[in-house]
């Protein structure tokens, strides 16, 4: 029980964040009434501040370029919380207008060209710095002594991106593992480390359960596969496959069918992993929604909602632990698949 009550007490740090966000939103009504689609999507949508808890937020720069040239200024000069200001001709598009959420000009209400550092690019610099602090300073200890017995965080990943490497990009790739272990390995770290840092409501953000980001590793994987892996073999199958004529002439049927699997594994390893993690934060934001809601009914109702909430939110937690890996490994697993079947040599008949 004291560790069942530990482990409780911290979860209840760490969901702090949320609950004073629906706090503020309740306040902020004044009716006592609380939008629970607001807070979903306000607490795991991108912003041009880092909120920590309540009315506290960390203003972030916003670079624009547009009517008035090049401007850098903070986002606290653009206000907060929905309570938006007009500043050197910028402002913030309410929720209902066009570009919601994204800055505009307020003589046009069209969008200039917009590098801000937002929340999701501050927290992707986060996770990256965090990824290369941990993989040089255990480069830095192989290249010092190679056979030291392995500590700490050495000892800790090193059976990870050996079973990686081994039982996952080596059968996958083949030959050729060293020269695509790098990019594989990055991208189950890269995948790993934010899926588990996006877990903790503080940082207020889920990058993996944003499309752009998912779209660029699906990207990569793409470019990967059919320009650095595709063989002359492989292009010439896609186009000219090893299948009836009637298939091929008059109407190019299986190259078409071909070209467009090339486009759509990349598209579907993009939305497998953008669906799963937002799915599960969603979910845990609408169980503690819950509680807000039935709250407005009666005392007694929120009481009860809010037993089961609270439960049913520590298991989604346990579950999401398990998905952030089970993710990593499926992107990492089905990218090493796509670059072994681009790998394509040329047949060789046995007579």
């Amino acid at each position: 029980m004291n560790l069942l009550s530990k482990f409780i007490t911290i979860l209840m740090i760490l969901f702090a964040p949320i609950v004073a966000q629906a706090n503020e939103h309740q306040e902020s009504e004044g009716e006592g009434k609380i939008d629970v689609k607001e807070l979903v999507f306000g607490h795991i949508g991108d912003s041009y501040s880092w909120h920590i808890i309540g009315d506290i937020a960390i203003p972030l720069p916003c670079i624009v370029y547009g009517q008035n040239g090049l401007n850098v200024f903070m986002s606290s000069e653009l206000g907060h919380g929905g309570h938006y200001k007009e500043y050197n001709g910028y402002t913030i598009a309410a929720e209902g207008q066009p570009n919601a959420g994204k800055i505009v000009e307020v003589s046009t209400g069209e969008r200039p060209w917009d590098i801000s550092i937002t929340k999701n690019v501050l927290f992707l610099l986060i996770s990256t710095g965090l990824l290369l602090w941990i993989f040089l300073s255990i480069s830095k200890r192989y290249k010092e002594d190679y056979w030291r017995k392995p500590t700490g965080m050495q000892a800790f990943l090193e059976p990870i991106i050996v079973m990686i490497e081994k039982d996952v990009i080596e059968p996958c790739v083949g030959k050729n593992v060293e020269k695509f272990s790098p990019f594989l390995l990055t991208v189950f770290f890269f995948i790993l480390i934010n899926n588990y840092l996006g877990l903790i409501p503080v940082f207020g953000s889920n990058l993996t359960g944003n499309i752009a980001c998912t779209m660029v590793l699906a990207v990569f994987t793409f470019l990967f596969t059919n320009l650095k892996a595709g063989t002359k073999h492989y292009w010439l199958e896609m186009i000219n496959p090893e299948v009836p004529t009637w298939l091929k002439f008059p109407v190019p049927l299986m190259p078409l069918i071909e070209i467009i699997g090339m486009f759509t594994k990349p598209i579907a390893l993009c939305i497998r992993l953008f669906a799963n993690m937002l799915a599960g934060h969603v979910m845990q934001l609408v169980l503690i929604g819950m509680i807000f809601i039935f709250a407005q009914m009666s005392v007694a109702a929120a009481s009860g909602v809010s037993i089961l909430s609270c439960a049913l939110v520590i298991f989604m937690t346990c579950l999401e632990c398990l998905v952030c890996f089970i993710q990593a490994y499926v992107f990492t697993t089905l990218s090493a698949l796509f670059i072994g079947l681009a790998q394509v040599e040329p047949h060789h008949e046995e007579h």
